[in-house]
């Protein structure tokens, strides 16, 4: 296994849930860091949640905006000269029924989940090629894998990463690129309180499965262990990753289990 320390990693979403445990652990590794997200003051307290904040910079950046992202990988890599890793995190989930959820729902998911992240991929992507180096981490989700109940545009959106970052590796085989896919189950973070209704608006409140998920240090260092190992792909969670193998080997049986679970 690779050592990590010194690496300098940039993650998005790192305001809260995955992004500010992954920054926390990263940070004990010896990792210098980029965090980016939306909300600077909450990206301020990560900042100084970690045990040497001088080695942590902030850059705020808003996935909604693909145009700006070239502008901002300049602006990463002018932060310590250069980047090894970029964890993108950032997104947004959904709970609602398709037939009650308006189609600007479903755009949004789809412009923040997978049009920002692509945007600020492709926007990298000539500076990795050009060093011959560079590790591609995405935040997908076991809903990348297969679908359930009242997500079904996040699950699109995440359908659709696995498909871009699976042909981005197959592209760039032998330029000296990794591409890693990390699909967490459930994980005790705001994810679903921050979640679309069908209207746009946000749920504001937690689900029983996410509230009982994996704590979100415990994901993270599950999470660098799969980085240091430049696995193409992880699955993280409790009993639901056996989803992954139903949908794959029994996808008729998956369809009753997910019915019955009645997750929400």
């Amino acid at each position: 296994m690779k050592a990590i320390s010194e690496k300098v990693v940039w993650i998005t979403g790192a305001s809260s849930g995955i992004g500010e445990a992954l920054a926390i652990a990263l940070d004990r590794h010896g990792c210098r860091l980029i965090l980016s997200a939306r909300n600077t003051g909450k990206l301020n307290q990560v900042k100084n949640s970690c045990t040497n904040p001088s080695r942590v910079e902030i850059l705020p950046l808003d996935l909604a905006s693909p145009d700006l992202m070239p502008r901002h990988v300049e602006k990463a890599v002018a932060i310590f000269g250069k980047i090894d890793i970029l964890v993108s995190n950032a997104g947004i989930s959904q709970r609602s029924l398709i037939v009650d959820t308006e189609m600007q729902v479903f755009k949004q998911l789809m412009d923040i989940n997978y049009l920002g992240t692509v945007a600020l991929t492709n926007a990298l992507l000539p500076y990795f090629l050009g060093r011959k180096q560079g590790h591609f981490v995405t935040v997908t989700s076991l809903m990348g894998i297969f679908g359930s109940p009242y997500r079904s545009g996040y699950c699109a959106a995440k359908h659709a990463l696995h498909g871009y970052f699976d042909v981005l590796r197959m592209e760039h085989a032998g330029d000296g690129l990794s591409v890693t896919l990390v699909c967490p189950g459930f994980v005790n973070t705001g994810i679903a309180q921050n979640a679309l209704t069908g209207k746009g608006s946000a749920q504001g409140a937690n689900d029983r499965r996410t509230a009982a998920g994996m704590e979100p240090g415990k994901f993270a260092e599950k999470m660098i262990k799969a980085i240091k190992a430049k696995k193409y792909e992880v699955y993280i969670g409790g009993k639901e990753v056996a989803g992954v193998y139903l949908k794959r080997f029994f996808p008729g049986l998956l369809h009753k289990v997910v019915l019955r679970s009645r997750v929400v």
